[in-house]
C-alpha cells in the first residue's frame, strides 16, 4: 500500500478517515459513500446535506491512495465545478504535511504521484479528450445533459473506472431520473431528505415550506421528483397515454 497523508495506512484502509483528519465529523450516509466500493452510484439530497463535500473527500483519497488516477469533476456550468474543487483543494489544504504537489491551478491538480484531479463544466466539448478515468463525479446531475453523460460513460470502459453522481431532483426527465427509477441492480441509490441532515433544524424547514411553496420544498429538501412549473401535461398524463398495442396508422415504423 502506497504512504498518502501522514503515510496513515489507516485511512488507507478506511476512506471515511479522510474527513476526520480534515477535522469533519462525517454523517453516516458519507461515511457509507467514502467506504463504498460500488461502481456506480447515485446520491440524491437535499442542499445543503453536504454531498460536495464527502464528494470532494472522496476525489482526494482515490487521488491518493489509488495513484496514479485521473479523477474528473464535471457540473452543469464552470462556476459550479469551480466550487466543488474548491472543497478538494480544501482538503489538500487542511492537513500541516501536504500532499506533493507538481502543478495546480483553479481547475486542476496533478501530484507527484501520477495522479490528477480535474474540473471541467458538462460540455460534450471539454470532455471528449480524457480517457482512462478512474473516478468521475457528476455534481447536480439532474441538469447535466443526457448526451454529455452517454460521452463520457466510454472513458471507463478501460480503466474499469467508477461514477459517482449527485443531485437534488429536477424534474422526471434525464438519465439520473430514469437510472434512479430503473428496477435495475446496476446503480446503488442513496437518498437523504433535509429531515435527515443533522445541521437543518425543523423550525427553518417550516419556515421554508412557507416562503417557497411545496412544490420547491418537495423538491429541494425532500428530494421528490415533480413535474416542471412549465409543464402543460404531467408526466402520469403522458405515459398513461401511450400504449405498445395500437398499430401505427401510416404502418411503417
Amino acid at each position: 500500500m502506497k504512504s498518502g497523508i501522514f503515510g496513515d495506512l489507516s485511512i488507507a484502509l478506511d476512506p471515511a478517515l479522510i474527513m476526520k483528519a480534515a477535522g469533519l465529523l462525517p454523517d453516516p450516509w458519507q461515511a457509507d459513500l467514502l467506504r463504498s466500493t460500488a461502481d456506480r452510484y447515485l446520491l440524491l439530497c437535499t442542499r445543503q446535506a453536504g454531498k460536495s463535500t464527502s464528494t470532494a473527500a472522496l476525489a482526494l483519497w482515490e487521488a491518493i491512495y489509488n495513484a496514479p488516477a485521473l479523477v474528473l469533476c464535471l457540473s452543469p456550468s464552470l462556476r459550479q465545478s469551480q466550487e466543488l474543487f474548491k472543497k478538494v483543494l480544501w482538503f489538500l489544504g487542511a492537513f500541516p504535511q501536504r500532499v506533493p504537489i507538481r502543478k495546480e491551478s483553479e481547475l486542476r491538480v496533478e501530484m507527484e504521484n501520477g495522479s490528477r484531479i480535474v474540473a471541467l463544466p458538462a460540455t460534450e466539448a471539454t470532455v471528449r479528450g480524457y480517457s482512462g478515468v478512474r473516478l468521475l463525479l457528476i455534481d447536480e446531475a439532474s441538469r447535466v445533459e443526457d448526451a454529455l453523460y452517454f460521452s463520457v460513460r466510454p472513458m471507463l470502459a478501460v480503466s474499469g473506472g467508477r461514477i459517482v453522481a449527485m443531485t437534488t431532483p429536477f424534474g422526471k426527465r434525464g438519465f439520473f431520473y430514469d437510472a434512479w427509477n430503473d428496477a435495475g441492480d446496476d446503480w446503488q441509490r442513496v437518498k437523504i431528505t433535509a429531515n435527515e441532515c443533522p445541521r437543518i433544524t425543523q423550525e427553518f424547514l417550516e419556515e421554508e415550506r412557507r416562503a417557497v411553496g411545496d412544490w420547491w420544498f418537495r423538491q429541494e429538501y425532500m428530494c421528490d421528483f415533480v413535474d416542471t412549473v412549465d409543464q402543460v401535461f404531467s408526466y402520469e398524463d403522458v405515459t398513461s397515454a401511450l400504449s405498445s398495442e395500437i398499430k401505427p396508422l401510416f404502418g411503417g415504423i
